[in-house]
């Protein structure tokens, strides 16, 4: 026994001393190397190790020499350094407010449902009964290819307003809408190869407001998909300036293959005077829907002041790699 307990007193000093250096790697933003990226991703499950090793290190030390108190230090920084980071979604202040208690107008909001359905998942069937159970106004597809677009066609019947652009290279993108869209328009932001949708859509009560649906690349190596390794991430930067060009109303929504607490998302977010539903409410995470601990919010809705929140809500599971990710919104004057 005494031997067993010498072996996972030793076992959590490795596991804490390399949580620590992670958590000091995890504050480096240098895109020469794409693993410091990496490391930001899961902030959650960094604080979660941390509490569970601080818990299992104090009664397990017996004496308390400098190198233990330099490992409880250690210990303590992580929790403080990712708590800081996981705070305001789950305790601080709702950047995008609450509808009001008055009564919802409904030509004055919509509800909308983001997915990336994984281009080589073939479970459209389930896909399409989370959507008709839904029955959103607005549709966001990502990683669609000929065979999903195919698929997806008898959206049309309830969706008179479609932007369609299949692609085999897995940033395919299909937008259904029952709101009129206009000044439809495909742009390609950092790759040619990986569009962007950008449309100014129309409620029924004639508020008008700017929606961009997008899908930047991820930034680990691929020799199959685009990658942005080693690259500044220029295409959420481009979308808030954008945005902040534009009088009118905007939102932001996709699979920004990115933690919504990053560098970029932080960044883009500022730039263009945008704010995350998420904060306040939550992570909802997203990505991995194949893994019960290793998961990361990467599907997000960024608004303008204009929009309050009615509801938001992670949808089932339906063979893809993500949540679909559904919102309500007012728009305000």
């Amino acid at each position: 026994m005494a031997v067993i307990k010498k072996l996972l007193f030793y076992s959590l000093l490795v596991f804490s001393t390399v949580l620590i250096l992670i958590t000091m790697l995890s504050l480096i933003y240098d895109l020469r190397f794409w693993y410091y990226k990496i490391l930001d991703f899961p902030r959650l499950q960094y604080l979660i190790l941390g509490l569970l090793f601080l818990f299992l290190f104090i009664p397990m030390t017996k004496k308390w020499k400098f190198p233990s108190l330099m490992l409880l230090f250690g210990l303590i920084a992580v929790i403080i350094i990712q708590g800081i980071v996981i705070y305001p979604y789950l305790l601080g202040q709702k950047s995008v407010p609450d509808f009001g208690t008055g009564i919802i107008k409904t030509a004055d909001t919509f509800d909308v449902v983001s997915a990336n359905v994984l281009i080589d998942n073939r479970q459209s069937e389930a896909f399409l009964k989370i959507i008709n159970q839904q029955d959103p106004d607005i549709l966001l597809v990502m990683e669609v290819d000929d065979w999903w677009v195919k698929e997806l066609q008898g959206l049309k019947k309830n969706y008179p307003y479609q932007l369609e652009y299949p692609l085999d290279n897995a940033y395919g993108m299909s937008l259904y809408s029952k709101i009129p869209m206009e000044h439809k328009e495909i742009k390609f932001l950092k790759h040619d190869d990986v569009p962007s949708f950008h449309v100014i859509m129309t409620l029924p009560s004639g508020k008008s407001f700017n929606f961009h649906g997008i899908h930047p690349v991820a930034p680990v190596p691929s020799n199959k998909y685009p990658d942005n390794v080693g690259e500044e991430e220029i295409a959420l930067l481009k979308i808030g300036k954008l945005v902040a060009e534009n009088p009118l109303p905007s939102m932001v929504a996709g699979d920004f293959n990115d933690v919504s607490w990053s560098h970029s998302s932080r960044m883009f977010g500022q730039q263009g005077n945008l704010k995350n539903v998420r904060i306040g409410r939550g992570l909802y995470n997203t990505f991995d829907a194949t893994s019960f601990f290793l998961r990361w919010p990467l599907d997000h809705y960024f608004v303008t002041k204009e929009f309050e929140l009615v509801e938001l809500e992670r949808l089932s599971e339906f063979g893809s790699d993500h949540y679909p990710f559904y919102a309500k919104f007012a728009l305000e004057p």
